[in-house]
């Protein structure tokens, strides 16, 4: 049963890719990638993976999403009669084509079901958000504590600019 739902989850996230992608219209997008970010969850509970489910869930599907349509109904977008991109039909197709090929060599090489150093039982006593925990403020706080700073930087230029310059700001500025 498990590979049934393994097979729906993969093929509709693959098709809801490709609409995200290829749709004309920003907010069919947007609900396309909706049905991605909520197939890609699917996955992760097939994984045992719960936690990476309901962060995939709230923070993307929830936050990110509802940010990007919010920015697409703020900028009130107009859309074209054809739903699809008609012109680059052959450049998905060859991208699916080059997508297969390199996940076939993936599983022909070296690197195909390598396994981690944690064991399946040891991370059922302590559990998946607890082992999750574990190694990210362990083994890697240092990238952890990178990708705050980096966020914060992001937040800081977003603010300077959609900052409004004053009139002070625009007397100081030189002719």
């Amino acid at each position: 049963m498990t590979s049934v739902f393994f097979v729906y989850f993969a093929v509709v996230s693959v098709v809801s890719a490709i609409l995200t992608v290829a749709l004309r219209n920003p907010v069919q997008c947007g609900i396309a990638l909706l049905s991605l970010l909520g197939h890609i969850a699917g996955l992760f509970v097939l994984l045992h993976a719960e936690f990476l489910a309901a962060v995939q869930i709230i923070i993307y599907a929830g936050a990110i999403l509802i940010l990007y349509l919010f920015v697409l109904m703020m900028l009130n977008l107009k859309s074209e009669e054809r739903y699809v991109h008609r012109r680059y039909a052959w450049y998905v197709v060859g991208m699916g084509a080059l997508s297969i090929e390199l996940m076939l060599m993936l599983l022909a090489s070296n690197y195909a079901g390598v396994k981690g150093t944690a064991t399946a039982d040891a991370i059922e006593q302590v559990g998946n958000s607890t082992a999750i925990g574990i190694l990210m403020f362990s083994d890697y706080l240092l990238p952890f504590e990178i990708v705050g700073v980096f966020l914060l930087g992001a937040i800081v230029g977003a603010i300077v600019l959609t900052k409004n310059p004053t009139r002070a700001d625009l007397e100081r500025e030189p002719s």
